[in-house]
């Protein structure tokens, strides 16, 4: 008995990822366009939170590059690696499965689980996730603390100050990492189809800068974001039906 053809499902993501593309190009025009708004906010440039978020940023970029120039490869790699496995397994239990096993090395990592998705397979290149302990852990601290109007300074800076000092530390953290693994033929992608995999990794990442930017900007809204989204999107599907009409009419 001969069995049946079908078709690879790495195939039929790819399908998806190319869908995803308009949606993806508005995307990133809305954030474009709130991102020049921003641009006119000299207090969001000049703020606290920007400047050290964006010295946070900075210091980890230098060691990032400085430790490939004189290590041969960035490091902390086991800390990237153990938040890489441990994200997996949050997101298995996010989806009520089950981790069995997880190893961490420096040479790589895996887990052992019952549950799969290419949510659970992606989330470590869109999940931030000790920029999330550092929210976490600043969160409970204000429980006990008010740190939003401390003065008193450890190391020359108070809690606000090294707050956005790590987030910003901890994000360029993630979104180096991320850059370089990807180019690296990681299963966590091709296993979905690396094309669908970078597609989705570049709308969740700039789905949280946008988040990012709209809460650090007093001239942005999530309500006028989505307005924008909206409004590019109605455009640019005109543009493609008229796109698609010049076509036909232009066919024999």
């Amino acid at each position: 008995m001969s069995r049946g053809w079908s078709v690879p499902q790495r195939w039929v993501k790819n399908f998806v990822g190319v869908f995803l593309l308009p949606v993806a190009w508005v995307l990133t025009q809305t954030f474009f366009s709130a991102f020049s708004k921003a641009g006119h906010d000299a207090d969001f440039w000049m703020s606290e939170e920007f400047w050290f978020f964006g010295l946070g940023a900075a210091l980890w970029t230098l060691w990032f590059f400085g430790s490939i120039w004189s290590l041969g490869q960035p490091r902390p790699l086991r800390a990237y690696v153990f938040g890489h496995e441990l994200t997996h397994a949050i997101w298995v239990w996010m989806w009520g499965g089950r981790v069995s096993h997880m190893e961490v090395s420096r040479e790589g990592g895996y887990i052992l689980t019952d549950t799969h998705n290419f949510w659970i397979a992606l989330a470590p290149y869109f999940y931030p996730l000790y920029s999330l302990v550092v929210v976490i852990g600043f969160g409970v601290a204000s429980l006990f603390w008010d740190i939003t109007h401390v003065r008193e300074t450890f190391m020359l800076m108070t809690p606000m100050q090294w707050m956005f000092l790590l987030l910003g530390a901890t994000w360029a953290f993630h979104l180096s990492f991320t850059i370089w693994m990807i180019p690296k033929g990681q299963t966590d992608l091709t296993y979905h189809g690396t094309f669908f995999s970078l597609v989705i990794i570049y709308l969740m990442n700039l789905l949280l800068v946008a988040v990012i930017l709209i809460v650090g900007s007093r001239h942005l809204s999530f309500a006028g974001f989505g307005r924008a989204l909206l409004e590019n999107a109605e455009t640019f599907s005109a543009q493609a039906v008229a796109v698609y009409r010049q076509v036909r009419a232009a066919m024999p």
